[in-house]
């Protein structure tokens, strides 16, 4: 088991003990979610590699930290939807209660970059691309994501391209 996925084990059992019903819950979904993408994995795997062991097949289909940076990724961006519209709906309640597992998720990511770094970088990816308008904007994301992967999130990070690009023209 990797070093991340062994963590988010070993802090559902602490939470466990300690009786944390709301930090375990949102934990237990988590390693169900990254479960399912081992599952998957593992399906496409087996599927490419016919002749395939067991063994070799089990050894393939572990998900690395970064795999796991992204499920975590992916589950914040889920209750960041969610808290948006429950806000619509006047249910602060349930907003409230998403913006907690999001605190609880956010301790699984690796440190996250200041404002002006990732400014720099877009600055940077920009120049590195020749972007010149807000037409460019795939080719600068694409550029950028490896390096901010985890580290930032993406919809910050699309709004800070979004406008530096539009001062390009």
């Amino acid at each position: 088991m990797n070093n991340l996925k062994q963590k988010i084990q070993d802090d559902l059992n602490i939470n466990v003990k300690e009786e944390k019903e709301n930090v375990c819950s949102v934990l237990r979904l988590l390693l169900s979610s990254i479960l399912n993408k081992e599952k998957e994995k593992r399906f496409k795997i087996s599927k490419e590699k016919n002749n395939i062991s067991e063994e070799n097949l089990k050894k393939e289909s572990q998900i690395t930290d970064e795999e796991i940076v992204d499920v975590i990724s992916s589950e914040i961006k889920k209750r960041k939807d969610a808290i948006e519209l429950y806000e619509k709906g006047n249910r602060l309640d349930l907003s409230e209660k998403e913006k907690k597992e999001i605190e609880i998720l956010k301790k699984y990511l690796p440190e996250q970059l200041p404002l002006e770094e990732i400014k720099n970088l877009v600055e940077n990816s920009i120049k590195k691309v020749e972007a010149n308008s807000i037409k460019d904007m795939g080719k600068v994301m694409s550029d950028l994501m490896p390096k901010i992967k985890g580290r930032a999130d993406n919809s910050e990070v699309s709004k800070i391209v979004k406008e530096l690009l539009s001062y390009q023209k």
